[in-house]
């Protein structure tokens, strides 16, 4: 069995250790190197050749995030960025991160090895297997007008996203103005950075972006963006839509679940659905995409070759529940062409 090479960059002696203690627990993983700032870092690459790195963001000499903007261009390495709730996340995911790990506070010593080692051990093993190149961001397509408000008025896009989401869902995002109907959104993330998430689209598109909360109208040029915590379903009431925001079990090994937004948009929206899935690891989606277009909704899939893990897309398409498979850049003019019909 192939191992896998960690190189692990942390200036905290003590965190660092428990880092290389949980990664130790599972036989596939191997801590060839530490580092203490990105200049150790660099060498490390270099001499050991790592096939992930972990890197927290706050480090001596040159932080995490100007460290993977340098870094990338030359040397793509799948990286997950360990990091305390910050900002300071998305913008190393921008910078070429594959995901994150929420570095937790207020837990005793076995919460805090049983969480790090369910999360670092997992995203440490998915972003081996990542196309580092599917990361470099292509031009989106632009959208397009919508023909009439009559047509749209009823309409509802769902979408649903897991690695590589976060930089995925704003590539669609960004395209829309603010004529597009409602929007609700599913993206794997930890409590906390949804709302930052959503605050930073926010900042960035033309429609209004917001965590949701359960009442909230689903409106034309807005986009609801589940809490990290809750699942979020789609509610018909009153002629128009709403959402319902509840903590609850993992549903497809997650909360909130892609799943439980795309079954939920089926039964409420029917045939007026548009389901789109995007890139991430697992299954967590196909089957409410299935749903979906079982009620005559139309569901796009992202292809493989722009997926940064073709792992949800290739389920939902495997089991026939993708209608049109098309690139990342090119989503978001597909609604509007889908809307405009």
């Amino acid at each position: 069995m192939r191992r896998i090479k960690i190189l692990v960059v942390e200036d905290s002696i003590v965190f660092r250790e428990l880092l290389i203690r949980m990664l130790k627990t599972d036989p596939v993983l191997d801590v060839v190197a530490t580092a203490n700032n990105p200049y150790e870092a660099r060498d490390a690459i270099l001499e050991y050749h790592p096939d992930v790195m972990t890197l927290d963001i706050e480090l001596p000499r040159m932080n995490g995030i100007e460290f993977l903007r340098k870094l990338m261009p030359q040397y793509p390495l799948p990286t997950v960025v360990i990091s305390a709730l910050s900002e300071g996340v998305f913008e190393a995911l921008d910078a070429g991160a594959v995901d994150f790990v929420n570095k937790p506070s207020g837990m005793n010593g076995k919460q805090l090895a049983d969480f790090m080692r369910n999360e670092l051990i997992t995203k440490v093993k998915i972003a081996s297997t990542v196309k580092v190149g599917n990361l470099k961001r292509l031009p989106s397509s632009p959208g397009g007008r919508i023909a009439s408000a009559s047509s749209r008025s009823k309409k509802i896009i769902a979408i649903g996203a897991s690695t590589g989401g976060t930089e995925a869902i704003f590539d669609v995002v960004k395209c829309f103005d603010r004529d597009i109907p409602g929007v609700v959104i599913v993206q794997h993330m930890p409590p906390g950075f949804t709302k930052m998430y959503a605050e930073r689209l926010n900042n960035q598109c033309v429609v209004s972006v917001k965590e949701a909360q359960t009442g909230m109208q689903v409106l034309p040029g807005q986009v609801l963006i589940a809490p990290g915590d809750a699942h979020m379903r789609l509610i018909r009431m009153n002629g128009g839509y709403q959402v319902e925001c509840k903590k609850g079990e993992r549903v497809s090994g997650h909360c909130p679940s892609v799943d439980v937004l795309f079954e939920s948009v089926a039964k409420a929206a029917g045939k007026d659905g548009i389901g789109v899935i995007l890139t991430g690891m697992g299954a967590d989606g196909a089957q409410g995409l299935l749903n979906m277009r079982q009620v005559s909704a139309e569901t796009i899939g992202q292809n493989e070759a722009s997926c940064v893990v073709y792992g949800m897309p290739k389920v939902a398409y495997e089991i026939g529940a993708v209608k049109y498979q098309i690139p990342l850049n090119g989503i978001a003019q597909k609604i509007y062409s889908l809307l405009d019909n």
